[in-house]
């Protein structure tokens, strides 16, 4: 799948207004998967415990156009720091997109931004900061490989004083 084809999938589900901005590392190499495609039968990782995150419950997969919908409404938009598909992206890889980053978070204008991943903080954390965004400094594990419930637990925490409405993610 394209980048193109990514960002057709992403801008169906961009809220008008940007509360909160998961900023994740790059795309799967798995080109069948994405966060805003509709259907991903397997590691679908990211959405699981982002919806789970803010949700409070696990997502049924038949249901992730209705999901995306209410993440949607709640204000919630995922971008991606490397917008290409890359293989285990290092720091000296991700680095040069950080000021590509920062003009895409300037044109959302989200009230709070969440780095997923230690190596997208490092990455990008201090520039956010210096551009005057709001970047919450919380360090969150990507939720695979063991580390859901330190995601799910550092996720709640950066995002716990939002009140996105969970309450309209059933209409």
């Amino acid at each position: 799948m394209s980048l193109q084809k990514r960002r057709a999938a992403a801008k169906k589900y961009q809220p008008k207004k940007v509360r909160l901005l998961l900023v994740a590392e790059a795309p799967p190499c798995d080109t069948d998967r994405y966060f805003y495609f509709e259907d991903v039968d397997r590691h679908d990782w990211l959405f699981r415990y982002v919806w789970e995150g803010l949700a409070g419950d696990k997502p049924e997969r038949d249901q992730k156009r209705e999901h995306l919908n209410a993440l949607k409404r709640m204000s919630v938009f995922l971008i991606d720091l490397h917008e290409e598909n890359v293989s285990q992206p290092t720091l000296a890889m991700l680095a040069p997109k950080v000021p590509g980053l920062i003009k895409r978070c300037q044109s959302l204008k989200p009230d709070r931004i969440v780095l997923i991943k230690s190596v997208v903080h490092d990455a990008a954390y201090p520039a956010l900061v210096v551009a005057g965004l709001p970047v919450a400094d919380a360090r969150i594990p990507f939720p695979a490989s063991g580390q859901q419930k330190k995601f799910l637990t550092h996720f709640r925490g950066a995002v716990a004083d939002l009140d996105l409405a969970v309450g309209s993610m059933s209409r």
